[in-house]
């Protein structure tokens, strides 16, 4: 039996006075199509049953549906581990589970965001240069017809001498876009295989910000905050001798470390492979420990934990995942906070 459903699951930590309150948003990783939203007790508010998996994450959108990054049934057949993070078949549905809108593209992988009219997105692409092998990126805005109205093409801004494939990845994809966060003119990137992020200026598509390695080490989900940039760091690699996640926030201008967090046992919080960060509306920081199924709240001032959540569900992936990725799991991409549900 997998060690953490020995372990307390649910709701194992609620200070009322400290917690932001809400309610929770996740789609299991294994839970094929299930979409939860809970209040701050664990309960159960709604559910969604989506007709396929996860490719990554659900979101609430601002007008009260469910945006659904699902797992298209017939993706690109790239390389070996393409099935675990590929999405590419997206939902908005309402409360009822009605589909209003959708969008198909095979080639999509890992994050992406829902805009007031489309998405934004990023997709596997071969490199079109001889001495190059695998996979690259492109990131992709469609409008609400699903026509391309940007492009951003990774090779041909980054140098791969610049930012190399480290040694815990293979050479499948460079650099792996795992996280996109467009905010104003700016879109943030994350850089999984090369550990990184860079900010793409919209309209002249140059590079204009780049956060390198040991700043940051194979991290996922970068956002902006009052302070700065935030991620959660997984730390597969890093200087130091012992595996540990943080969540990191550095200044913009300085790339100053400016605000972090890691446990007192360093490796007791570890995700070697997904994980999400949300700054909360009282300051809280809400983070998805996504490997292990575990959502916490901590004080944004004193770093004391005050709600954690561990995904009771547990169920192996899907053939023929289950080979390369083994066991139960309770993981999620990413989860999400709100202050209110309007349709509640």
């Amino acid at each position: 039996m997998t060690t953490i459903k020995r372990r307390k699951l649910g709701v194992t930590l609620h200070d009322q006075e400290q917690c932001a309150g809400g309610f929770a948003l996740y789609a299991p990783q294994t839970g094929n199509g299930r979409v939860l939203l809970i209040n701050m007790n664990g309960d159960i508010e709604h559910e969604w049953n989506m007709p396929v998996r996860p490719g990554r994450d659900a979101v609430l959108l601002p007008h009260g549906t469910l945006g659904y990054n699902g797992s298209h049934k017939k993706s690109a057949q790239l390389y070996p581990a393409w099935d675990i993070w590929h999405g590419g078949h997206f939902m908005e549905v309402t409360s009822g589970g009605d589909v209003i809108w959708e969008h198909e593209d095979i080639y999509h992988h890992h994050d992406a965001q829902w805009l007031n009219n489309g998405l934004l997105y990023t997709v596997a692409a071969e490199v079109p240069i001889k001495r190059w092998n695998g996979q690259s990126d492109i990131v992709r805005e469609v409008n609400r017809k699903g026509e391309t109205v940007w492009e951003w093409r990774a090779w041909e801004h980054l140098k791969r001498e610049d930012w190399p494939i480290q040694e815990c990845f293979n050479e499948d994809h460079w650099p792996m876009i795992n996280g996109i966060c467009q905010y104003g003119n700016l879109i943030y990137l994350s850089l999984r295989t090369t550990s990184g992020i860079i900010a793409v200026n919209k309209e002249t598509k140059d590079i204009v910000f780049e956060l390198k390695y040991p700043l940051v080490a194979q991290q996922h989900c970068p956002i902006i905050t009052d302070k700065g940039l935030m991620c959660f760091d997984n730390g597969n690699i890093r200087p130091s001798s012992v595996h540990h996640s943080r969540i990191v926030e550095y200044d913009l201008e300085t790339k100053k470390l400016v605000w972090s967090y890691m446990d007192d046992m360093p490796p007791s919080f570890f995700s070697p492979y997904m994980g999400s960060v949300q700054k909360l509306w009282n300051g809280n920081v809400f983070v998805c420990e996504s490997a292990f199924g575990r959502l916490f709240e901590i004080n944004g001032l004193t770093q004391e934990p005050v709600w954690e959540y561990v995904i009771p569900d547990f169920a192996e992936y899907p053939e023929p995942l289950n080979n390369f990725i083994t066991g139960e799991h309770n993981s999620c991409f990413k989860a999400h906070r709100y202050s209110e549900v309007s349709w509640l």
